[in-house]
């Protein structure tokens, strides 16, 4: 068995590969290890015979897989596995069997010298003639045996110490052949490159001829100067890693003044206009420039002034013993945890957050091209967890009921909508409105597996966005976020999978991968990579960037198919112009540490407001006391309103109870400003905003909320 098999073995277990095996007599065998002693008992002599051959090849299988296992340990790389090829099975098959004829080598020499004592003593005892001469006979015939098996075991000694030779040679050789392969997939790589370099010089050269009257240069020039363009490409080149399912792909950055409108030459090439390119519509180039630029022509808008800072974050220790001795004799689900888990803000508020980089939506109304507003929802669709890497705090679970509005409409454009449409599961409706030409809406259910070292954090529910004039109706989903060292360690948190973003209008599609963190992975921490593609399937745009900084996007000039990767995938180059920058994180503001790493939005997200529903999170006691740093009174407060939610469910299954009895339906809890429909691009029954919440607000009739605080 292996160590973590050994781990977890029942009661009695024996290791055979630190135990000893005795014979006392004809029929029992004595196992010991350690101060463990087993006693077994064979019907017959020959029966105890198997049994100790049976466990002596054991025991020398477990030595060998015990050997084997501390050898590979801490030498063993990701790709290990995947690098054992046939001859290496081969070999550790071989050896296998090899240390086998060993051990039966090893067996026949102790079981012939116990056969040559047991006979001389009967040839020492006192016994008829003729039982002496039997006896005799018998001797002779064992020694023959003796010599003959002495020979087979010198003989099969002597294949041992020429197969382990060869072993070792083997073994380099399949080494040798390894490096071999990866300095000729380098080598490969490097050709691939220089060709490209050296096709743009042949299709410049034409143009730089015509445009030079009266220049003449000779051939050694010529080639001096595509060497040249060539060691520059190299240096500008760049890679990005396959996604799992979709083909694999390389990009080569490619110079704009050496492609021109001319026919490729390459087969099934899809091929851009760098033009385009250079004289974009000025969408492109303005989300280059930095969003500092403008927020400042904004504040020459008068607005509201909104806070900055919020109370330091108390440093209490959290005692683990304290919280588990408030939980004896308690059910489960009335066991309250505290607030020093927590952040001063609910999930409601974590999903307005994602309206952070609302800018890149503004930006993306303003795009012509379907696959150019393809880039601008991909890379906010990842700004959405650039706040998530430093905030390792829960948010608080809302209430059923419990509501959260931002209205940005004079700032920004936009208001948000969020309720608490269910409890078990917990699920939120969330409903944005921009006047600058888009709509989101969403439902997500959170759904959340505890591993032992990490939590799994499992979004489940759509996201849709249409932009109004366009038409253009986009829907994802989010991945899965891992918080790890939840035992023991410091928080962190990372992001992995797979999003799909689809255009149901126009059929585009774009495919990002969120590469998770791997300790002996070369790539840089928190990588996200894809190709926005049409309805046909021919790719336009790589995506590129990490989703706690910036993501960047570079238009396609050429795709061809190049060279099939050591996995079996046929890979994919992507000539490719240089990336813009789509999206840049904001920088964390002053003391961010103490004040739970808050963003500029999430410091003003739960600043009091007026005229909001009684129903809004900013009107939750425990987090406000949370906020200002009484976290002991907060503890109680929660308390209080856990126990009050209890109480309404109580009372609700009771009604459901009643209703049943007397044969009526029950319809259960009704949202307040959200209605379940089919979803008619998805087909999904999902909560869609209904209307009246801003209504109410201008009127400022809250009689339908329910008293939740």
């Amino acid at each position: 068995r292996t160590q973590a098999e050994m781990a977890h073995t029942c009661r009695g277990t024996i290791n055979l590969s630190t135990a000893h095996i005795d014979t006392e007599d004809s029929c029992n065998i004595v196992l010991s290890n350690g101060g463990r002693t087993y006693h077994l008992k064979a019907s017959s002599e020959v029966e105890r015979q198997r049994w100790v051959t049976a466990l002596e090849l054991a025991k020398a299988k477990a030595i060998r897989m015990r050997n084997n296992q501390s050898d590979d340990s801490g030498d063993e790389e990701p790709a290990s596995q995947s690098d054992k090829s046939e001859l290496h099975s081969t070999l550790k098959t071989l050896s296998s069997k090899l240390e086998d004829l060993s051990t039966c080598n090893d067996l026949i020499a102790k079981h012939g010298a116990a056969l040559q004592r047991s006979l001389s003593e009967l040839e020492n005892l006192k016994l008829p003639a003729e039982s002496g001469e039997k006896i005799k006979a018998v001797n002779e015939r064992a020694t023959l045996f003796r010599i003959t098996s002495n020979a087979m075991i010198n003989a099969c000694r002597d294949f041992l110490d020429l197969a382990e030779t060869h072993s070792r040679k083997w073994q380099r050789v399949l080494q040798y052949e390894r490096e071999q392969r990866i300095r000729l997939e380098e080598t490969i790589e490097q050709l691939a490159k220089q060709h490209n370099s050296l096709e743009r010089a042949c299709r410049g050269a034409p143009g730089l001829s015509s445009s030079s009257t009266g220049i003449t240069s000779t051939a050694k020039g010529s080639v001096q100067s595509a060497k040249g363009e060539a060691s520059d490409e190299d240096e500008e080149t760049e890679y990005f890693d396959a996604m799992e399912d979709a083909p694999a792909f390389i990009t080569v950055s490619a110079d704009p003044k050496h492609h021109r409108r001319s026919g490729s030459n390459l087969s099934g090439a899809s091929e851009g206009h760098p033009e385009d390119w250079n004289l974009e519509d000025s969408v492109f180039e303005s989300s280059n420039q930095s969003s500092y630029n403008e927020s400042t022509c904004k504040d020459l808008l008068p607005k509201k002034r909104r806070r900055t800072r919020i109370p330091d974050k108390p440093n209490y220790s959290l005692n683990l013993w304290s919280i588990m001795k408030n939980c004896i004799g308690k059910e489960l689900s009335k066991i309250p945890m505290p607030v020093n888990f927590n952040e001063p803000l609910s999930m409601l508020q974590r999903l307005t957050e994602d309206l952070e980089y609302h800018e890149l939506l503004d930006k993306a109304v303003k795009c012509e091209s379907s696959t150019e507003q393809m880039c601008f929802v991909a890379a906010f669709s990842v700004s959405s967890y650039s706040t998530t890497v430093h905030r390792t705090a829960k948010p608080f679970n809302p209430l059923l009921g419990e509501t959260y509005e931002l209205d940005r409409l004079e700032e920004f454009g936009f208001r948000s909508l969020c309720e608490q449409v269910s409890h078990h599961p917990p699920a939120a409706a969330h409903h944005v409105y921009s006047k600058r030409g888009w709509t989101l809406w969403q439902e997500i259910t959170i759904a959340s597996k505890f591993r032992g070292k990490y939590l799994s954090i499992m979004p489940l529910g759509t996201i849709h966005l249409e932009f109004h004039s366009s038409g253009n109706h986009y829907v994802w989903r989010k991945v899965t976020s891992t918080v790890h060292n939840i035992i023991v360690g410091k928080l962190w948190i990372d992001q992995s999978g797979e999003i799909e973003i689809v255009n149901h209008k126009s059929k585009d599609k774009c495919q990002l991968k969120f590469t998770p963190y791997s300790y002996f992975s070369r790539d840089v921490p928190r990588k996200v990579t894809g190709v926005v593609s049409d309805a046909d399937g021919k790719a336009h745009y790589v995506m590129s960037g990490t989703w706690d900084e910036k993501m960047e996007c570079s238009k396609i000039v050429q795709s061809s198919h190049g060279s099939t990767s050591t996995e079996g995938k046929q890979k994919t180059v992507y000539q490719t112009l240089s990336p813009k920058v789509l999206w840049k994180k904001y920088p964390l503001p002053e003391n961010a540490e103490n004040m739970y790493f808050f963003s500029d939005l999430a410091l003003t997200l739960n600043e009091p407001e007026e005229r909001v529903a009684p129903t809004d999170s900013r009107l939750r006691p425990d987090q406000r006391l949370m906020e200002s740093g009484r976290w002991d009174e907060a503890n109680v407060e929660k308390q209080r309103l856990e126990e009050k939610q209890r109480a309404v469910r109580r009372r609700r299954e009771a009604e459901a109870m009643e209703a049943l009895e007397e044969g009526k339906d029950y319809e259960g809890y009704i949202p307040l400003w959200f209605e379940r429909k089919v979803d008619a691009v998805t087909g999904e029954l999902i909560c869609i905003y209904k209307g009246g919440y801003w209504e109410a607000k201008d009127k400022q009739d809250w009689s339908t909320c329910p008293d939740i605080f």
